[in-house]
């Protein structure tokens, strides 16, 4: 088949052909990949007012049937071919790969373990579930009421869908909205503009596996239209830089997904071991082309900053582009060449404040801007910055960057800010303790563990369950 693919929208379950069609293009030769609907916020609109019937159609089954095809979806997006838009084609695993590769930029290689960790997270939906609910006996939500830990308890629904506005920054991402099937609640979603293709084909997994199609509404839009998604839908999340999350921040309806200004942090009574953290330090800051918010952005230390800075430099700076189907390839391209650009000139601009050095510059041929293959890269680049209070300390970018801080360690919590992820390699019980009574840190690892590290049965931000359903007081006469 040699006609471009046609991605429609799906209106709860429906595929919708627009007049109104872009063409998503291989961000490397410009050549056009296929055709993808629009909608308007008047149609989202519409179709929002019929949300309930999709909740019914979730209702049928219990949260037990549901997780067994939510584990059979797993199967079918790692290994499956399944449908690619409303004409006839059929997706693999490799055309999956080498389309979101020729759109997103990212290596197949990187694709592959962003597949991996979305099939371990559906296949481990039950585990998730537990972790989420605190042990609750799913049939609890089948039913309405049942006892947990002895007592009586009573859960309800506190939406009829969950609104996602998702980013095109790594795929891996879409593992936080699949428990919602699980817990009956229809999604609502906005793909990505050069990322529609990870949510279609986990949408067509499920539905193969048998969850309803009414359950899944797939919005290509404007900005118009994801406001509308966010305002409508009970429950949602959004993702984004600050800019574009700084307006939900204080909507208890919307669970804001921004950067996470991951950090790893290394006590005074570990310093002197630093060299046996260096790995750990590489990984956290580099794995997923630095693309995820669990990405190390900032080391803190008591001491060593610039040897640390050094030694990471040192391992990073030779890191350069590669061939897309390169198994050793480790960066990803940029889809929008002015993001790169604004990139690497905020860090430019950065580096003119008294207080910052580039230490990937005396080690790197080149500059930190490159074209390769069509594709525009910004190569690793560590900032030894002197304080928290220069600009460049605390920031997060969708390349392997990161800063490296001197900071007294019981100075440290009041000067990180808010961190989605905080490795404390220390045995300091007393900072620990500290560390757990932090309103900064949402997960601690304590000890070297990798930022990018994730347990199935914690949260990974915020609980979902909790977010979607309330407990209520519940008491029968006798």
């Amino acid at each position: 088949m040699t006609s471009l693919p046609h991605l429609p929208a799906l209106r709860l379950g429906r595929a919708y052909a627009s007049l109104d069609q872009v063409e998503t293009r291989d961000c490397r030769t410009g050549a056009p990949v296929a055709r993808v609907s629009q909608v308007n916020a008047g149609i989202i609109r519409k179709d929002m007012a019929k949300i309930g019937q999709a909740k019914a159609a979730l209702k049928k089954f219990t949260c037990a049937e549901l997780i067994a095809m939510t584990t059979k979806a797993g199967e079918l997006f790692l290994h499956g071919t399944v449908p690619l838009g409303d004409q006839g084609h059929q997706q693999s695993p490799q055309d999956y790969i080498a389309t979101l590769s020729s759109t997103s930029g990212l290596p197949h290689v990187l694709i592959r373990r962003n597949m991996t960790r979305i099939h371990a997270a559906m296949s481990a939906m039950e585990k998730m579930l537990c972790g989420l609910t605190r042990g609750l006996d799913l049939s609890v939500i089948d039913t309405g009421v049942g006892e947990q830990a002895g007592c009586p308890v009573s859960y309800f629904a506190a939406t009829q869908s969950l609104g996602l506005v998702m980013p095109s920054n790594s795929p891996a991402v879409n593992s936080l909205w699949l428990p919602s099937i699980a817990l009956k609640t229809p999604v609502v979603l906005k793909p990505g503009r050069e990322e529609p293709w990870t949510p279609y084909r986990l949408i067509q997994c499920f539905i193969a596996a048998g969850v309803p199609a009414e359950a899944f509404g797939f919005y290509p839009t404007d900005h118009e239209g994801a406001a509308e998604i966010l305002k409508l839908s009970g429950r949602a999340l959004i993702f984004g830089d600050k800019t574009t999350t700084q307006q939900y921040a204080n909507n208890p309806a919307v669970q804001v997904h921004g950067p996470g200004y991951s950090k790893i942090l290394i006590g005074e009574d570990q310093i002197e071991r630093w060299p046996e953290f260096v790995d750990l330090m590489v990984e956290s800051i580099s794995a997923n082309s630095g693309r995820s918010c669990l990405n190390a952005s900032t080391i803190v230390v008591p001491a060593h900053a610039a040897e640390i800075a050094d030694a990471l430099a040192k391992r990073l700076a030779p890191i350069a582009p590669k061939g897309v189907s390169d198994e050793t390839a480790a960066l990803s391209g940029f889809a929008n060449p002015k993001m790169a650009e604004f990139t690497n000139a905020g860090i430019d601009d950065g580096l003119k404040t008294p207080g910052a050095e580039d230490v990937t510059a005396k080690y790197r041929e080149g500059s930190r801007f490159v074209t390769a293959d069509g594709c525009i890269y910004l190569r690793p680049t560590i900032v030894r910055c002197d304080s928290f209070a220069h600009p460049l300390a605390n920031k997060e970018y969708l390349f392997p960057y990161a800063s490296v801080v001197e900071v007294p360690q019981a100075k440290m919590l009041e000067q990180i800010g808010p961190s989605l992820v905080v490795t404390a390699i220390t045995k300091d019980a007393a900072w620990i303790e500290q560390l757990m009574g932090s309103h900064d840190v949402n997960r601690l690892n304590l000890g070297p563990i990798s930022t990018m590290k994730i347990s199935w049965d914690q949260p990974h931000e915020g609980n979902l369950f909790e977010f979607l359903y309330q407990r209520r007081a519940i008491q029968r006469a006798t």
